[in-house]
């Protein structure tokens, strides 16, 4: 019986997680990028760990009333972890189509850029094998893309497109272009 209670506890609980990404997505993201249906998105994990977390923090809450301090603190430090994450979760993303890219990011307002405004990329290789790809914009902010968020390899490579066509570049003559190799536009250099 008790199976059956966590089982049931468990489809609630990402039964919540993706109506608020449903209903976050209709409520907050009117634009045309949004609209696309083109996205690059943290992955997954993070929203479902944090929603995990959070109802973990809210029974160590609830537990920790009445058995103890320690079980207070450490259900209000994971629940505040677990917010943390689904919050991060349901706020960052970049969303595009073939002209432009708009990007998402909690607590700041959404930042629209051409492909144009592209002045060239840097990348590192962080522990776990993933590449991290910095684009270095226009008006001198960076856009950080994780090889392991959701839809980051279709997004470089329109944006390189875009970049291209918005230029006034051949594909073709753009010798540093090798997505092979992680390299979509050419490399920044260190100032």
């Amino acid at each position: 019986m008790e199976f059956i209670a966590i089982i049931l506890v468990a489809a609630a609980v990402f039964g919540i997680c993706y109506l608020v990404d449903k209903g976050f997505a209709r409520a907050f993201r009117s634009k045309a990028q949004h609209r696309s249906g083109l996205a690059v998105r943290a992955n997954k994990r993070y929203g479902i760990f944090g929603v995990i977390l959070s109802a973990l923090g809210i029974l160590a809450l609830c537990a920790g009333v009445t058995d103890g301090a320690v079980l207070l603190v450490g259900g209000a430090v994971v629940l505040l972890m677990g917010l943390c994450l689904a919050a991060y979760y349901l706020s960052f993303g970049i969303f595009y189509d073939g002209e432009s890219f708009l990007q998402s990011r909690f607590g700041k307002k959404d930042v629209t850029y051409y492909y144009r405004d592209i002045r060239g990329q840097k990348l590192y290789l962080i522990q776990g094998g993933n590449i991290v790809v910095e684009l270095h914009m226009a008006d001198g902010n960076v856009v950080s893309l994780q090889s392991a968020m959701d839809g980051v390899y279709p997004f470089l490579d329109t944006a390189f497109a875009g970049w291209c066509l918005q230029t006034g570049r051949d594909p073709q003559s753009c010798d540093f272009h090798d997505p092979s190799q992680s390299l979509w536009f050419p490399t920044v250099e260190d100032t």
